[in-house]
């Protein structure tokens, strides 16, 4: 796929898209995740890409929605389906669904549909999707405790590119690897030229580390996991509660997953952890056994019965007169004791392994007091507990990064699955709330049988059934707030969601698969001259354009609000005529039916939507429209009302005969 082929995608878009790992699969399956994952694509321009990817893709060249009001039923049908999503990304994805005039677009959602519908809302499903979000790239990974070093240009280059979290150095020979060491834990060379050297420091001399980035620098894949850990456990228990198969032991997953801190350090075990408190706790331990060590000469100083008193033996060697043949004469075995007790509690204290041998020796052998431990000793051993902790931190994080970097796709569908799960039980849920059924395609116009609108203002249980049918032209008549815009809303709603391949509110439904949905909504008040002239325009272009290659829907409120009613019948008359010519379907609100008619050359069908009465000031309505009748108005109905109670009746009986000329 060329990605600037793709509407509204240009270069600078198309680079962004490029660094995605395959953006062509992305667009192709709709992952608005995936492409809000390119550098400076947010999730909403994302869901817009995508959606203009699948116009691509179908050939489909958008414009069902024709009109203002069109676009709005559009847009109040994704609200309703946003409204029932739990993540941000499920809104974000369903802003990809649109009404077409595509045939292998609407049968495409429609798939999706019916998965849909075979799902089962749970709470428990619901509480664990809060938790998942779509993968995110950590963009601040950088190691400063090892790099890499090379003499040649050309894989200095590489290197950069392939691993920018590590630092690459050029080096003239193994003089200045050793050099860079000092300053490194860690150098891996990159070059042959270096297998066999002798070389100071750790310097581990590897040609074929970029082959293998998990194993140079762990963090990379340890990062992504850290940052991403919580939302992919989410995804693991979204699976559980669903029922959904996974493609990994679930499991071992969450178990590699809680050796990882959020920071992207890894829980390395009980020798880590025991290497780790004896650098952190060594300098402690050592002054706390040079205490023991002392306090427990000095008792035996002071127990001591030789030539002199002790308290003045102990004078005399605190002033550091012949300490040491003092100590040797007359404490030698007494200190060995001491001296031992403190290597032991050296040991004991940071849980010496390997290197106890060498902790032993930061007491030496020669008596003195006070007793002091050896410096150098204690940093070499500090040293090499430090080299053994990096080392064993080092090989943890390569084995864990390397199980893990195994499990990423996994991961990454995990967590698709999971949010598409979450479009899915939000499309469930709306058919569930509104009692949607899936319509059929076929036919000419619409048939909608037991269907209810939830736009209306009401609870959409209060909402009552329409039954309302329309082949060809229509003109709709009805009293004043009888239904008929709700009844166009209804249509048009219904409409809309096929062609978008969703559920429609009603019992049964079928549509006509058209082009176009052209609905005009009532215009508030009479128009100028211009908006006049730029209206009766657009009728225009809509005739001409109506053909049986290319079917529309026009759903008209009101009309006659443009201009005058003489005129306005008139000017609905010819265009009713005109659309009838081309086997387009229309339906036509007006309070202008019988003079419409009157003006036509051509019969023209009318439905009505029928009050039954009045009731208590309040008008009771067949909301569902009676078809070939034209429907009377409320101030008729009043008429009849006042006739019927008796008092001035003839006057009444006089004003409803003029209804019925």
């Amino acid at each position: 796929m060329e990605l600037t082929s793709i509407p509204g995608v240009g270069a600078k878009t198309a680079n962004a898209l490029a660094e995605l790992d395959d953006p062509e699969t992305a667009l192709q399956n709709g992952d608005v995740a995936a492409v809000a994952r390119a550098p400076g694509i947010s999730t909403g321009r994302a869901a817009r890409i995508v959606r203009a990817a699948i116009r691509e893709r179908h050939d489909d060249p958008g414009g069902f929605a024709a009109t203002g009001r069109a676009r709005e039923l559009h847009r109040e049908a994704l609200e309703l389906l946003k409204a029932r999503t739990v993540t941000k990304y499920g809104g974000a994805r369903l802003e990809t669904l649109y009404p077409s005039g595509s045939e292998s677009r609407i049968e495409e959602v429609r798939e999706l549909t019916e998965r849909a519908l075979e799902r089962t809302v749970s709470e428990s499903v619901t509480a664990a999707l809060a938790d998942v979000e779509p993968l995110s790239e950590p963009t601040d990974v950088r190691v400063r405790d090892r790099c890499l070093a090379t003499q040649d240009a050309e894989t200095y280059a590489e290197a950069r590119e392939a691993v920018p979290e590590l630092s690459v150095e050029l080096v003239d020979d193994a003089r200045k690897l050793s050099e860079l060491a000092r300053g490194y834990a860690t150098v891996i060379a990159l070059d042959e030229a270096f297998v066999g050297a002798t070389i100071d420091g750790d310097v581990q001399v590897e040609p074929t580390a970029l082959e293998s980035p998990v194993s140079v620098v762990p963090e990379r894949t340890l990062s992504f996991f850290a940052e991403n850990r919580d939302r992919i456990r989410a995804a693991v228990a979204v699976h559980r509660e669903a029922g959904l198969e996974a493609d990994c032991d679930l499991k071992a997953l969450e178990v590699a997953l809680s050796q990882l801190e959020t920071d992207g350090t890894v829980q390395g075990g009980e020798e880590l952890e025991r290497l780790q408190q004896a650098v952190d706790g060594l300098d402690t331990a050592v002054n706390e056994a040079e205490q023991l060590a002392n306090s427990r000469l000095r008792e035996a100083i002071e127990q001591q019965d030789v030539t002199i008193e002790g308290t003045d033996l102990l004078s005399l060697v605190e002033r550091g007169a012949g300490v040491d043949s003092l100590l040797q004469r007359e404490l030698a075995d007494e200190y060995e004791q001491a001296v031992a007790e403190a290597r032991d509690a050296l040991v004991e204290a940071i849980e010496l392994r390997d290197t106890e041998a060498l902790a032993r020796r930061a007491f030496g052998e020669t008596p003195t007091y006070p007793v002091v431990h050896d410096e150098e000793v204690i940093s070499r051993l500090e040293d090499e507990l430090t080299a053994d902790r990096d080392r064993l931190a080092t090989r943890t994080k390569q084995e864990l990064a390397e199980e893990l970097a195994g499990l990423r796709p996994v991961c990454e569908q995990l967590v698709a699955d999971a949010l598409d799960l979450d479009v899915e039980l939000a499309i469930a849920r709306f058919a569930s709330d509104f009692d949607c059924t899936m319509p059929e395609f076929g036919g000419k116009g619409f048939a909608i049988e037991g269907g209810r609108s939830p736009l209306l203002d009401v609870p959409f249980e209060e909402v009552e059934p329409v039954d309302y049918a329309v082949s060809g032209v229509t003109l709709l008549s009805g009293v004043n707030s009888g239904g008929k815009t709700s009844t166009l809303d209804l249509v048009g709603l219904v409409v809309t969601l096929a062609h978008m391949g969703l559920p429609v509110p009603a019992e049964e439904a079928r549509v006509e698969r058209i082009s176009e949905l052209h609905y005009h909504a009532k215009t508030q008040g009479t128009l100028d001259a211009g908006a006049f002239e730029s209206t009766l325009r657009e009728f225009g272009e809509l005739v001409e354009d109506v053909s049986a290659d290319r079917p529309v829907l026009v759903l008209v409120d009101e009309l006659e609000s443009i201009t005058e009613p003489g005129a306005s019948a008139n000017i609905m008359a010819g265009i009713l005529e005109e659309l009838g010519e081309r086997d387009a379907t229309a339906v036509f609100v007006s309070h202008l039916a019988s003079e419409i008619r009157e003006a036509a050359t051509e019969e023209i069908a009318v439905d009505g939507i029928e009050a039954v009465g009045l009731e208590n000031g309040e008008l009771r309505v067949n909301r569902t429209p009676v078809k070939g009748t034209l429907a009377r108005s409320t101030p008729e109905l009043i008429v009849e009302k006042l006739a019927e109670e008796g008092e001035n009746a003839a006057f009444y009986r006089a004003l409803l005969e003029k209804f019925e000329e």
